[in-house]
């Protein structure tokens, strides 16, 4: 608590300081003049990261909250920049990613009268953060931010919206002794809380008496750190385990029973095969959505279903669910294992080998993949730009795939040798742009890690402004472009679907590499396949910001792991 005398910048800047945070993301503005002063005058240990693009901010925010357990912060002024801080906030809330956002406005005495940059801000923002609101008093601040951390990290994490008119912040605190912050609310999730006994006590029998269980794991497994939990229950039941495409990094891609991505995006016959031979299947942490059940189709409804969510309007939204457990993924895998444990010895003696399902999946992937991946064919293969990176990227190395090209190959074929967050991308929304931000808020958020954005050219076009800002703050963020002058998952549709009626989605080439050199970053463009290991290798050794610009096969010509196109 504080006796000091402060005003509403002031109390707004404590108030982010006392509940753990160490780096703002952000972009100044008229509006944001009393914060800024703020944040040069107190001494509070933050850094502002200055920004060149508001959805920049928020997505720096989400890419840092995903790898350090803590709330993202990112600001920006009123009007445009209210706007435009949108998108990264509500692919964050959908993606139970805590991002405060923190919006300036026009002072409260102007409303109704035209002001610049006047807007209803708290009603845009409402149907889009799990927690919103609009200062009316100066005294409302630290109450507020309280209510923020508090709904972000609790429950279902999500991101909140602050909105500050211009005004408040200059007013002085009356009571400065309320600026203090709630212990446990600087990081998610905070307030863990467990199933019905009684529901777990009846997964646990279902589990054991299932001849071919199949546990299919989404981002709530790896946001809960039950990756331990989630290996002790697999194995006991040698039950496969597969992966939703947010729920990578559940179990390392080595672990015997990783069957691998299911579902349309990153989904291969392999792994759905795995699926189709389930007589029962436990989804953890994740929807259930259309995305990861091939739009319902896998499992087959008259399969037993048992969900685990920390959200209980995610069970049983998409299939009759059979046993449903409220609560958080790791104490609920921790609670099914010790049952599971007490009853294991009645299983039934032809149950299906959860490893060697495994196994299959894996290898005939990769009977699949090797030789793509081996191929001299003009423009370059993906697979081989994969199967590169594979073999030379760091143990612990972050990975940040755009939508597009990048998103359903790295989802299928991006190793990652140990369990937790090590792979990124934006499903919620799947905006373009999302990658390279996201990745350098990786790379603050985690330093010790090699981080790569992997985006495609469509998704250069909307962020390259923040190579500046990687430049700047000379963090070592290795970029890679997948070169091929068309929005390839649209043409790819068109292709499918609409008798190859190509329209509207195909631009020039740009030159990408000169274009990071203008910038500051050290670039090579690659067109033969046999350049592309020494370019990579000299990009992950270079000791600043990297950029490969790489002429690709476009997508609609690839053998994309993407089901509708798979036939």
């Amino acid at each position: 608590m504080s006796t000091t005398p402060m005003n509403g910048a002031d109390a707004m800047v404590r108030m982010l300081q006392h509940n753990g945070v160490k780096h703002i993301f952000g972009l100044c503005g008229d509006t944001s003049l009393p914060l800024y002063d703020a944040m040069a005058r107190l001494d509070h240990g933050m850094d502002h990261i200055l920004t060149r693009d508001e959805r920049s901010a928020a997505y720096m925010a989400d890419g840092y909250a995903r790898v350090t357990g803590k709330v993202g912060v990112c600001e920006g002024p009123s009007g445009g920049g209210a706007t435009y801080l949108l998108p990264g906030l509500v692919e964050a809330n959908e993606s139970s990613i805590p991002v405060l956002g923190i919006t300036t406005d026009v002072s409260v005495g102007a409303r109704g009268k035209f002001p610049l940059t006047e807007l209803d801000q708290q009603a845009l923002y409402r149907p889009l953060t799990k927690w919103n609101t609009t200062i009316d008093r100066v005294d409302q601040i630290p109450h507020a931010m309280r209510s923020a951390f508090r709904a972000m990290t609790t429950g279902r994490p999500g991101a909140a919206h602050i909105c500050l008119p211009y005004d408040l912040q200059k007013h002085e605190l009356p009571n400065p002794q309320d600026v203090w912050a709630q212990p446990g609310h600087d990081h998610y999730p905070a307030t863990r809380s467990a199933p019905d006994p009684a529901a777990v006590e009846d997964a646990a029998a279902r589990l054991v008496a299932a001849r071919a269980p199949v546990l299919i794991c989404g981002g709530g497994v790896v946001i809960s750190g039950a990756s331990q939990a989630l290996d002790a229950l697999a194995s006991r039941l040698n039950a496969p385990v597969c992966l939703t495409v947010s729920g990578q990094g559940s179990l390392a891609d080595t672990h015997p029973l990783n069957a691998g991505v299911v579902g349309t995006n990153g989904g291969v016959p392999a792994t759905r095969a795995v699926v189709a031979q389930a007589d029962l299947v436990l989804f953890i942490g994740c929807r259930a959505g259309s995305t990861t059940t091939e739009h319902g189709q896998m499992p087959g409804r008259g399969v037993t279903i048992l969900h685990i969510d920390v959200d209980a309007m995610t069970i049983g939204t998409n299939y009759r669910t059979d046993v449903a457990m409220v609560g958080d993924a790791r104490l609920a895998l921790e609670a099914l294992d010790a049952a599971v444990q007490k009853i294991i010895n009645r299983r039934p003696q032809d149950t299906a080998d959860g490893r060697a399902l495994a196994a299959r999946a894996r290898m005939e992937k990769l009977a699949f993949f090797a030789p793509l991946a081996q191929s001299g064919e003009l423009p370059i293969r993906p697979e081989r730009v994969l199967d590169t990176l594979n073999r030379l990227l760091p143990r612990r190395a972050i990975a940040v795939a755009d939508p597009g090209t990048p998103c359903p190959y790295f989802s299928a074929y991006f190793d990652a040798p140990q369990e937790g967050r090590h792979f990124i991308t934006n499903r919620a929304h799947g905006a373009l742009g999302y990658s390279l931000s996201a990745a350098f808020g990786a790379a603050v958020g985690q330093p010790d890690s090699m981080v790569i954005s992997a985006m495609g050219d469509g998704s250069f076009g909307f962020t390259c402004g923040e190579l500046e800002t990687v430049v700047r703050r000379n963090v070592p963020l290795k970029m890679i472009v997948f070169s091929n002058s068309v929005y390839g998952w649209i043409k790819a549709s068109q292709k499918t679907g609409y008798g190859e009626r190509y329209f509207s989605v195909d631009f020039n080439r740009t030159q990408h590499a000169r274009v990071a050199e203008a910038f500051g970053v050290k670039a090579w463009t690659v067109q033969e396949p046999s350049d592309l290991e020494s370019a990579l290798k000299a990009a992950l050794a270079h000791d600043g910001p990297a950029l490969v610009d790489i002429h690709s096969q476009p997508l609609q010509d690839t053998a994309v792991p993407v089901s509708q196109w798979m036939g």
